[in-house]
């Protein structure tokens, strides 16, 4: 789960207004990353620098040692999260609705760059090792990616509470795994726009079965995450961006309503545009995440030098 070298943060985060503004900014854009398909909120808490503080604070929910959860922290941050959902729910909504041949454009260049992150999360080593393993393995995660989503990705209208239920549970490990998208799982099955709609128009039953299954995710389906990375790193990761690849197919820009696949027609120079700007977008927030982990790295080693 913590894919960066591990920093100690003290026990508490300071409490006066400088640093609270400083944590309900952060919140507001890991929320705005939630809300883009392609930009993982976990990746976003790396390059702001809390990711290592917010996990821990989540193990301790979990755990049930409130005296230990630094609620200051928590509560700016969830704060700003969820004044940027509602904020810009409808913005994005009105976006994905009325143009959505360029929603998806801007959405496939922002995923297939996304790829590359647990790609680059693989031991060379292990993959070389595993390599007749590995490039099979990704090619069916591939395949199996792009059957699913030729099923599922057109957008669902009024989707029943259990499915919403079961979706939030699983998209909520992209606030655990930096480099996914928990948005782009919801597009891959068709329930982003419908999610999205009901954000924008404040439909509760919704939104607290969301949060409910995203609570219920969190406590259970990242347990399970957790192992398999922890066990088994390199079949996971694989597995991962083969369905990422495979389901790259929920993006293509010319579709029908029922999201069956059209070849291209009009406006290709503006959609390309949009799928380059798409990429360029999450290319930065990777290369800001890398820079992030190695200046950790450098004050990691710095600090366990002898004075």
């Amino acid at each position: 789960m913590a894919m960066t070298t591990t920093h100690h943060y003290p026990a508490k985060t300071q409490r006066t207004p400088l640093h609270v503004l400083a944590n309900l900014i952060r919140g507001a854009l890991i929320g705005m990353a939630e809300l883009v398909p392609g930009i993982s909120g976990g990746t976003v808490a790396l390059v702001v620098g809390i990711y290592e503080r917010a996990l821990n604070t989540g193990n301790q929910l979990l755990r049930r040692e409130f005296h230990k959860v630094d609620w200051f922290f928590l509560v700016a941050v969830g704060l700003g999260m969820v004044t940027a959902v509602f904020s810009l729910s409808t913005v994005l909504h009105n976006f994905v609705e009325n143009s959505p041949e360029y929603a998806r454009a801007l959405f496939l260049g922002m995923v297939v760059v996304s790829i590359w992150v647990p790609l680059a999360m693989i031991d060379p080593r292990d993959l070389r090792r595993r390599a007749g393993m590995v490039v099979p393995l990704f090619i069916v995660a591939a395949v199996v990616g792009f059957l699913g989503t030729s099923f599922v990705s057109a957008p669902r209208e009024d989707p029943a509470l259990p499915i919403v239920f079961v979706a939030a549970a699983v998209a909520v490990c992209a606030l655990v795994l930096p480099g996914i998208s928990g948005s782009y799982m919801l597009l891959a099955v068709g329930l982003y726009t419908p999610i999205m709609g009901s954000l924008s128009n404040r439909e509760w039953p919704v939104i607290f079965t969301f949060l409910a299954g995203a609570l219920v995710g969190i406590a259970l389906f990242v347990k399970v995450l957790t192992w398999a990375l922890e066990k088994h790193r390199t079949v996971t990761l694989t597995i991962m961006a083969g369905l990422m690849l495979g389901s790259l197919r929920s993006l293509w820009p010319w579709q029908t309503a029922e999201g069956a696949l059209l070849a291209p027609g009009e406006h290709v120079p503006a959609i390309l545009g949009l799928v380059a700007l798409g990429g360029i977008i999450v290319a930065v927030f990777i290369i800001a995440d890398r820079v992030a982990v190695s200046r950790r790295e450098s004050e990691v080693i710095v600090s366990e030098q002898p004075a």
